[in-house]
């Protein structure tokens, strides 16, 4: 009799405890009625008989959704999103009386209206370019008023478009248009690199030629016949046998017509 009770007793103490672990809340519902005090991990009793003890996660949940999205010219583009929200701990028994545990399909149908009306009004090209970040944006935007206006506790963290497959004509017309806009990008490179060669052989041109009338004008006959001298002078102090060749004149120097002209 005594294991019997001992047994009775072990039942109703377990039927009457609920555990909360992290990442979790509870929240009592007695008669029907939800408590306001939620409760966070540990151990909460309650009598079976007339309470429960519901238990919700607070951590970050993902929807996953594959849509059909109209664009603003009427095409419809392919598009794999995720949703991402958590309930707030504090704001638990709000969300569970206004849209009951089932709501993540009003998170769902909010989101089919929000995205619907905000991609309507941008080009399918929008969608699969720069643009995409905006159109999360305020797509996300229009979700947090009308979930609010709902039910205050579900805070919407991020709307991600993924994997966006415009329709194949229009996805060519633009795969066309960057490998058109590649080769003139590319084109433009080589000419701006022939131009700058064409500029550097002008400059090197317009320096030789600036060069060449520095030195011609600089050698008068006085600096030639006295550059003459200096080599002819350092050519007579080499010990080793040599020919000059000269006309007695001028050294090194042969068909002076001036010299030959003040000779006379």
């Amino acid at each position: 009799m005594k294991k019997l009770t001992v047994l009775f007793l072990a039942v109703v103490l377990f039927s009457s405890c609920a555990v909360v672990r992290p990442g979790e809340v509870g929240i009592k519902q007695k008669l029907g009625k939800l408590s306001n005090d939620v409760k966070t991990q540990g151990t909460v009793l309650y009598n079976p008989l007339t309470s429960k003890v519901i238990i919700e996660s607070t951590k970050t949940k993902n929807i996953k959704l594959i849509l059909s999205l109209p664009s603003k010219e009427g095409l419809s583009v392919n598009s794999e999103i995720s949703i991402l929200y958590r309930l707030k701990a504090n704001k638990v028994a709000s969300v569970l009386q206004n849209l009951g545990q089932d709501y993540e399909s009003v998170v769902t149908s909010v989101f089919r209206s929000a995205v619907s009306d905000v991609c309507a009004q941008y080009f399918a090209k929008d969608m699969h370019s720069g643009k995409r970040a905006e159109i999360e944006l305020e797509v996300k935007k229009k979700m947090q008023i009308n979930l609010e206006m709902q039910a205050e506790g579900i805070d919407l963290i991020g709307v991600l478009m993924k994997r966006v497959q415009l329709p194949r004509g229009l996805a060519n017309s633009i795969e066309r248009k960057l490998q058109a806009e590649q080769d003139a990008m590319r084109l433009k490179f080589v000419i701006d690199q022939e131009k700058l060669e064409a500029e550097r052989k002008i400059i090197n041109a317009k320096g030789e030629r600036d060069a060449q009338l520095i030195i011609a004008e600089g050698l008068t006959p006085g600096i030639i016949r006295l550059k003459a001298i200096e080599a002819f002078k350092e050519l007579a102090k080499s010990e080793n046998a040599k020919t000059i060749i000269t006309d007695g004149k001028t050294p090194l120097i042969v068909g002076n017509d001036e010299t030959e002209k003040k000779d006379k």
